[in-house]
């Protein structure tokens, strides 16, 4: 790769001699301004205001238009003599996080390659510093003409350097968010994470440029004389009201359609609602229709069908017994402390009769008993 300028690195008291090269190209197709009605080119040409003669341009050179429309010459020899230190050096002042570089003030990238053996050692110390350090370094440097900010960091085994814009040409972003209050639900936000969840990551060198390539296909068809135009589907776009809602939940669908997971989902829905249900009955038993469910025995049918009805008849019988004690226990306070008393003496009078019969029946058995052991006497004939 050619170099587009040389210098070196001002590492504190370390001066690493490198070559600058840029590090990105672009490859957008360009196009000449033609005269429409016979196709024929049209080009600029530099003329002199004064004259009106054409200037080449080893003839051009720079000056600056004051207020009044005079214009002052500079040459490229009163730039060279300016008193600027970054003039053929890039000088590193500090060290910083990477996260602390906004991302709004990245630029033009280059490569820093090491210009001549004596380079290499002090320019691999710097690459395995930054990586140890996780940082990056911001440093100064001169370039077309004026003094420019940049950042310094790894990439794989080579330094890199993003020209940054100054602090003051990044224009503050007033008046472009939504003026009006807008509220967010938790569900929508829900949605949108699980969108963003679904489309998951890219693997950025596989994207491409698509009008590029259209553009490139257009032009093969048009000089070969075979280009049929076709008016491309354009869906309207701006002043529509939509359900954000609906929107995000058909998005997450068009998502996973778009992955294959789709189906997936569909088999394992398919799957649930054929698959049987197996329950254990009381011994065991299963019920389940599926495959391996045993079958209840014949024998017990009977027994059990008996034992249920008998046991549905106590619970039955309980439970009326239940409700005739809580409507009596319903009642007036008067009307159970009545009860209570007559429960009493009943139970007393029972109690007393019991005792009695009970005496009765000792008495009765001793009375037998001794007529028993007294010895009959015999009569005489």
């Amino acid at each position: 790769m050619r170099s587009i300028w040389n210098g070196a690195i001002s590492f504190g008291l370390v001066s690493i001699p490198i070559k600058l090269v840029n590090a990105t190209e672009s490859h957008s197709i360009s196009f000449r301004q033609i005269h429409v009605s016979d196709g024929g080119r049209v080009r600029y040409r530099k003329v002199c205001e004064l004259d009106g003669e054409e200037v080449p341009s080893a003839e051009i050179g720079k000056g600056y238009e004051e207020a009044d429309g005079s214009i002052v010459p500079i040459t490229d020899e009163d730039l060279a003599q300016l008193p600027l230190a970054t003039a053929k050096t890039i000088e590193i002042m500090s060290f910083v996080p990477a996260e602390e570089i906004d991302p709004l003030q990245m630029d033009a990238a280059y490569y820093l390659a090491a210009n001549g053996a004596t380079a290499a050692k002090p320019y691999t110390l710097l690459r395995e510093a930054l990586k140890r350090s996780r940082k990056v370094a911001i440093a100064k440097y001169a370039l077309r003409g004026r003094e420019r900010l940049g950042m310094l960091r790894v990439v794989d085994d080579v330094i890199a350097m993003h020209g940054l814009l100054w602090p003051d040409e990044i224009r503050a972003p007033e008046g472009v968010a939504p003026e009006v209050t807008v509220s967010v639900r938790d569900a929508e936000l829900d949605l949108a994470e699980a969108l963003m969840a679904t489309l998951g990551e890219v693997e950025l060198a596989s994207l491409h440029d698509d009008y590029r390539e259209a553009v490139e296909a257009l032009i093969v068809a048009k000089s070969g004389g075979a280009f049929e135009p076709t008016e491309a589907a354009v869906e309207p776009a701006g002043g529509q009201v939509i359900d954000l809602m609906a929107a995000l939940e058909k998005s997450v669908r068009a998502a996973k359609a778009s992955r294959g997971e789709a189906g997936a989902e569909a088999e394992a829905e398919a799957e649930a609602e054929v698959t049987p249900i197996r329950r254990k009955a009381r011994g065991g038993a299963g019920t389940g229709t599926g495959t391996g469910s045993a079958a209840p025995k014949a024998v017990g049918g009977k027994k059990s069908t008996a034992a249920s009805a008998k046991k549905t008849a106590a619970s039955a019988a309980t439970k009326k017994k239940a409700t005739t004690t809580g409507k009596s226990a319903s009642g007036k306070s008067t009307s159970g402390a009545a009860a209570t008393k007559s429960t009493t003496k009943s139970t007393a009078r029972s109690t007393a009769k019991s005792t009695a019969s009970t005496a009765a029946a000792k008495k009765t058995g001793a009375a037998a008993a001794k007529k028993a052991a007294t010895p009959r006497k015999r009569t005489s004939a």
